[in-house]
């Protein structure tokens, strides 16, 4: 008999064996917690020759019924340093007024109820800093910080590090002792184990490390171990591996922080609003950039779609731009997308050449092939970009955001990256090549250019940031929530939270290559004007109101000094003066446009190769093209494909393999529009060998 069988004359009651559900018990985890260990080869069960149950050697469970116990014993240390240690906060001028009214909020809250909170704070308003703060007075034990992903754990983890000179404590005096703490333990694979958090007061993770599958980490905390969670990114907490986390502590205090206390899906965040810091007083604080919006308007617009193929004035356009097969034709109209790429290159060199500060521009694309598209439009115009994407390998996605934090590069369109976490104030620019159909995942693009290059300075030229998009995209609708979303009630957050679906198309980057010969095609467009506004609107009252009570110093305010009509003039005044002239073309070297014609399609023929072996259900590592094309056999169904799709593009122009390098732009512009029809040749052909 081997050892890891038990036979039938071995009772399964013997003291030395218990079944899967005493073994949990023993423990105290899950027995689904077992199988996982078992699969992992954590922890080897033993068979019953009989019956073949699992049974486990109470010698094998020791070990960790010891960390478990342990852990228990950590949960009432007598050093609760949270209600010890002596903290300025509420009073602290060092720290900024949303830290300091959030802990009072949270205090307040926790003080008479016990429902999960959520805290509203814009990005670049020092949310890092609530997480530092909050526990102090308020939490009786020791806090998970849980973080969405890698980036934010970073920083926060870098904020609550006692042995770092530069922690937020020291450098706001909200801690003055740091004898005895606090200490903080990363989650961070195997270099981390439970003595670490036993030892820690902040426990720091990201979901994925705290709540995976394999469930390292949750099983070995009793269900008292924390008396605090806080969640960064907060609008995520709905998911199955925040509930998870929630139900095995069901006694902490949760606290969800976040800039969008609703999501895109229709799914409300887990808690109530306890506390809200408006974006208007962010800016008015100079704690987050001024934001101004500049849509692109067309005097005409003329397309083709179904049967009409009149030319439309700019009032038709904004009544069919809330049909989603006109947004989505301009989102991939390359006039369209010329136009925002100009009008974004102009607000660019505006913000640099007020103080010469390198102001850098993100943008936003609907899907790779579209990223590159756009990339290719900056590029002809002298403008350095790259384009980024979650499918693009790790060390170029790293080399792209170094050459982006070095000031190499002058603008970088992402698909579905630099999203939560991502810190770079240059980001001045931002430019909106796709539809939004709803608010959130909208903020949190605008984010990326919240951020203040010098800090509590709000007239400061550097600290002013532009929206660019174009008004046939529609998302000026949420530019007006946006505004709102500071004064209104909560029956407008409802009316988000229960709106339609986010409009993704293939955002992800993701799937299905985009076809660009189908629905609407734009044929040619006259640029008219650019439509301005700017979130601090003189015209609506309640941002006067920020803007008188803002403190000057002194003892005084704004108000003590100019009154709300003078105030009212002065800063429509300014607005005026920094208006718009009309749009203007830029010039393109045609030696430029023909590199880039060339380079895009080459791109373009792989993306549409792609989408030729997903029309025909093939995988890209068979054999199944070759064999029934023979003059690429010997190829798996990739190579094959690729080399088909160029061949037919060598055939439509006329010219030979050789000749490729040679063509002039408009033989490769010629191409780039026949690439897809060609594509569906590709997969006649490719029927056709196969006898289909």
């Amino acid at each position: 008999m081997m050892n890891d069988e038990i036979s039938p004359e071995q009772p399964a009651v013997e003291v030395d064996y218990l079944s899967v559900k005493d073994a949990a018990e023993y423990i105290g985890v899950a027995p689904q917690t077992l199988r996982r260990w078992d699969e992992a080869g954590k922890l080897r069960p033993i068979r019953h020759l009989a019956n073949g149950y699992r049974y486990y050697r109470r010698a094998d469970l020791e070990p960790f019924k010891l960390q478990y116990r342990q852990a228990q014993q950590a949960v009432n240390k007598p050093d609760q340093i949270f209600t010890t240690l002596s903290s300025d906060i509420e009073g602290n001028d060092q720290l900024r007024e949303p830290q300091r009214e959030a802990h009072q909020a949270v205090r307040k809250h926790f003080a008479v109820e016990t429902d999960h909170a959520i805290v509203q704070i814009p990005v670049g308003c020092g949310k890092t800093g609530v997480i530092a703060t909050l526990p102090f007075g308020i939490a009786n034990g020791r806090v998970l910080v849980i973080t969405p992903n890698l980036m934010i754990r970073k920083g926060v983890a870098e904020a609550l590090d006692v042995a770092n000179p530069k922690n937020f404590w020291r450098r706001t005096g909200a801690l003055r002792d740091f004898s005895s703490g606090p200490y903080r333990t990363v989650l961070d694979g195997l270099d981390a184990n439970l003595h670490d958090c036993n030892e820690a007061d902040f426990v720091v993770t990201n979901i994925h490390q705290l709540a995976s599958s394999a469930d390292r980490w949750l099983p070995q905390f009793p269900p008292d171990y924390f008396d605090m969670i806080m969640v960064d990114e907060g609008h995520h907490n709905v998911a199955a591996s925040w509930t998870k986390v929630f139900s095995r502590f069901p006694k902490a205090k949760v606290i969800s922080l976040t800039a969008t206390p609703f999501r895109g899906d229709g799914v409300r965040p887990v808690g109530k609003v306890i506390y809200r810091y408006p974006f208007t007083r962010a800016m008015v604080k100079g704690y987050i950039k001024q934001i101004h919006s500049r849509n692109v308007a067309p005097a005409e617009l003329s397309f083709t779609y179904r049967d009409d193929t009149r030319v439309h004035t700019l009032d038709e356009v904004m009544a069919l731009r809330e049909e989603a097969w006109f947004r989505k034709g301009v989102a991939l109209s390359i006039e369209c997308n010329t136009h925002i790429v100009e009008a974004s290159i102009k607000y660019l060199l505006d913000v640099r050449a007020k103080t010469g500060f390198n102001h850098q521009l993100i943008a936003v694309a609907c899907s790779v092939d579209h990223a590159r598209q756009i990339r290719s439009l900056y590029a002809e115009r002298g403008v350095t970009a790259r384009e980024i994407y979650s499918e693009l390998d790790d060390d170029k996605k790293e080399s792209i955001i170094a050459d982006l934090k070095r000031g190499k590069l002058d603008c970088v369109v992402q698909v579905q990256m630099l999203g939560e976490g991502f810190d770079h104030p240059p980001l001045s620019v931002a430019a909106i090549f796709r539809p939004y159909r709803s608010l959130s995942p909208y903020i949190q693009f605008v984010g990326r250019v919240m951020r203040v290059i010098h800090e509590d300075k709000p007239g400061h030229d550097d600290n002013h940031a532009y929206l660019v998009s174009h008004v046939g995209l529609n998302n000026d609708a949420h530019w007006d929530d946006f505004k709102e979303l500071d004064f209104d009630d909560q029956r407008l957050i409802r009316e988000w939270v229960e709106g339609e679906l986010e409009e993704t198309g293939d955002g992800t980057g993701a799937g299905r290559p985009r076809r660009f010969d189908q629905g609407m095609l734009v044929n040619n467009e006259i640029i008219g004007e650019f439509i301005s506004q700017s979130f601090l609107d003189p015209d609506d009252d309640r941002v006067l109101k920020e803007l008188l009570d803002r403190d000057i110093g002194g003892g005084l305010r704004v108000r003590d000094l100019v009154d709300k009509e003078a105030l009212r003039a002065t800063l429509k005044q300014k607005q005026m003066d920094a208006a718009d002239g009309a749009p203007l073309a830029m010039p393109v070297q045609p030696q430029d446009r023909r590199k880039q014609a060339r380079k895009r399609l080459a791109e373009r023929s792989n993306s549409v190769a792609a989408r030729v072996l997903q029309d025909l259900k093939l995988t890209m590592i068979g054999r199944e093209v070759g064999r029934a094309v023979k003059e690429v056999a010997g190829r798996d169904n990739r190579a094959a494909a690729i080399e088909l799709v160029h061949k037919y593009v060598n055939d439509h122009l006329g010219i030979n393999k050789k000749q490729r390098a040679s063509i002039s732009l408009e033989q490769a512009e010629k191409a780039l529009a026949a690439l897809d029809a060609l594509g569906d040749e590709v997969v006649a052909a490719i029927n056709k060998g196969r006898g289909q």
